[in-house]
């Protein structure tokens, strides 16, 4: 059955180790975290930076007490004005953490540019011993599975791979058939959340970081996805629920409903 990683998205802008607590509380072995919030902050949670050593001395020593680790480092987007260069030493920060994987997704509308920023980010992730995972998003460039599949071929390096969001796949018009005719090797990370089959949000983007469903509460064909993943791909669950975090409910209370939510449909899949 594949491993589960709980997303910083799911908690919000909870500080990282409380992250790590949390998650292993639930039964995690995986986070996945990048080096400060980059969502709302419904709880108030005091501001933090993993770019700060102490934070990151701290965060290191929750991750080895609790046998955790960092599945998925976030904050490496291709943006408009934006050099991955400039990044080295937050992927440094997080390599230092133990993380071997980066989420790359494009906000840059010029695919040219696209590629040339994900190639470098690539490189650079390549000569820490560390892989790039590719996340497609509608509305942007890199929109559905077939351009990201496009750009990880054109880019040609052997650490690119592919991210699965389940949301993102099932609204860019993919589905779980997709996902089994690929080359299992090609992905290399997914995130399970749920989701109507129509937005009921006007924003996909509003929608994506702040109100996405528990994994079985949804319209999504979760199951079937589940199942044609390999079964050594880390899931992450990235589940905002913003709405009811406003109404008071706490961090741990969402967090519990959206692993169990998770493992439920894993045990589905596994069962097919």
């Amino acid at each position: 059955m594949n491993a589960l990683a709980l997303e910083s998205l799911t908690a919000f802008a909870l500080p990282p180790v409380d992250l790590v607590h949390l998650a292993a509380d639930l039964g995690c072995r995986h986070i996945a975290i990048g080096l400060a919030p980059f969502s709302a902050n419904p709880e108030g949670y005091p501001a933090w930076s993993l770019r700060d050593p102490a934070t990151r001395r701290e965060t290191k020593a929750a991750l080895r007490d609790r046998e955790v680790s960092i599945s998925l480092g976030q904050g490496f987007a291709i943006a408009p004005g934006r050099n991955v260069a400039d990044l080295a030493a937050d992927l440094d920060s997080l390599r230092e953490l133990g993380a071997t994987r980066l989420c790359s997704v494009s906000l840059e509308p010029d695919l040219n540019r696209t590629l040339d920023q994900t190639a470098a980010l690539a490189e650079m992730a390549g000569a820490v011993d560390a892989q790039v995972v590719l996340e497609f998003v509608p509305g942007c460039v890199l929109g559905d599975l077939p351009a990201a599949l496009a750009a990880l071929r054109h880019i040609g390096r052997d650490n690119l791979r592919l991210l699965i969001d389940t949301m993102h796949l099932v609204r860019s018009g993919g589905g779980a058939a997709d996902v089994a005719a690929l080359d299992p090797t090609l992905i290399g990370y997914a995130q399970i959340c749920d989701a109507p089959l129509i937005p009921q949000i006007a924003s996909y983007m509003t929608e994506a970081v702040t109100e996405r469903l528990v994994p079985g509460t949804g319209e999504l064909p979760l199951v079937e996805i589940v199942a044609a993943l390999p079964d050594d791909v880390i899931i992450g669950v990235e589940v905002p629920l913003l709405a009811r975090a406003r109404a008071g409910e706490g961090t741990r209370d969402r967090a519990h409903d959206c692993i169990a939510g998770a493992r439920g449909i894993l045990a589905a899949a596994n069962a097919r």
